[in-house]
Formats: C-alpha cells, sequence, structure tokens
C-alpha cells in the first residue's frame, strides 16, 4: 500500500492565526472566486514533497532522517513573503515563506538527500519550503498583485515531521506519522 507523503514544520498556533488573518487580506485578489483557502489548523511549512511512498519506506525514512537531523540546531524562520506560486501542471498555490534563509534552505536540502537515500525519486526542480494559504487550479484567472500586502514574522523550527496526506471533503487531511526533534537552540 502506498501513501501520500511529505515533510514539514509545525507551526505555532499563534502563528497560523496571524497567517489566517493574512490570508483573509488577500482574498480580495480571489476575484473570480478561484482559490480554495486552507483552513489555518492545517498549516504547516512544507519542506519536501515526497509524492507516493510504501510503508516501508516511512520506516526507513524515519532511521535515515534520525540520523542525519541528529547534530541539526533549532533556529528561527522569518516568514517574510506572499506569492503565487505554480506547483504543478495542475496546481497553482497562494503561499506565505521565506525569502533566502539559509538555515531554511539548507533543512530542505537535507530532507531531500534523506528521501534520495531512501530509494524516493521526486521532482523538485522548482520547489521552495512554503506555507500554502490557498490552492487553485493551475490555469485560472488570479492576478497577484504587483504589490503583496506585508507580512513579517517568525517561527521556531524545533522539529520535522514525515506527515501523510489524504484527500477530504474539506481539503487534505494530515496525519503526522513521524517527527523528529532539532537539537534547543540554547
Amino acid at each position: 500500500m502506498d501513501i501520500r507523503a511529505f515533510f514539514a514544520l509545525a507551526l505555532p498556533g499563534s502563528v497560523a492565526r496571524w497567517l489566517a488573518d493574512y490570508a483573509d487580506t488577500l482574498c480580495q485578489y480571489d476575484k473570480q472566486i478561484e482559490v480554495d483557502w486552507v483552513d489555518a489548523e492545517s498549516y504547516h511549512l512544507t519542506l519536501c514533497f515526497l509524492g507516493e511512498i510504501s510503508l516501508e519506506q516511512v520506516d526507513q525514512l524515519e532511521d535515515i532522517a534520525r540520523n542525519k537531523l541528529s547534530d541539526v540546531r533549532s533556529f528561527q524562520v522569518r516568514i517574510n513573503t506572499a506569492q503565487y506560486y505554480p506547483v504543478s501542471k495542475q496546481l497553482s498555490v497562494i503561499a506565505a515563506m521565506s525569502q533566502e534563509d539559509e538555515e531554511l534552505n539548507s533543512l530542505n536540502r537535507a530532507m531531500m538527500e534523506i528521501a534520495l537515500e531512501a530509494g524516493i525519486e521526486f521532482k523538485e526542480e522548482d520547489f521552495k519550503p512554503h506555507i500554502t494559504l490557498g490552492r487553485l487550479p493551475a490555469r485560472n484567472q488570479f492576478v497577484p498583485p504587483d504589490d503583496w500586502p506585508a507580512l513579517d514574522l517568525f517561527s521556531l523550527a524545533d522539529s520535522v515531521i514525515l506527515f501523510q496526506s489524504k484527500p477530504g471533503e474539506r481539503g487534505s487531511i494530515y496525519t503526522p506519522l513521524f517527527k523528529i526533534p532539532l537539537q534547543d537552540m540554547a
């Protein structure tokens, strides 16, 4: 049996609430009402989308990730931009993200290396770590603003989670499969 999975960082409730308010301000740009806005309790910062993986690969990913992340220290992620982001030929997202955060990019690369070591092949050519605020079909009439509303907040990256993603009535349902804590900043 295969499952759909991805690596992500959890977001504290206060950050999710702030981002939900921010997403509300972006609704004014959804003139054709094409965006499926994500519920705040589903917000997470996606590090690496794996696609379909086997249950055996889940155990392998956990073993490899525990080993490779054992010395990685927690850090603050600055979330300071929003973008219209074409994810695939079928899907685009409106996402909050970090501009040029080297620690976040390093963790993203580490997660891709872990996946490759577990034998998972995926296409991540233009992938950027991001928080999906809304989804819409790749072919749409959404016109991104020239100047996005200001966004500037911080979230602690203190653990990496492998999530399973299942389609649900009101969007995807995310189930944590394992969590790997990062070393304390102190």
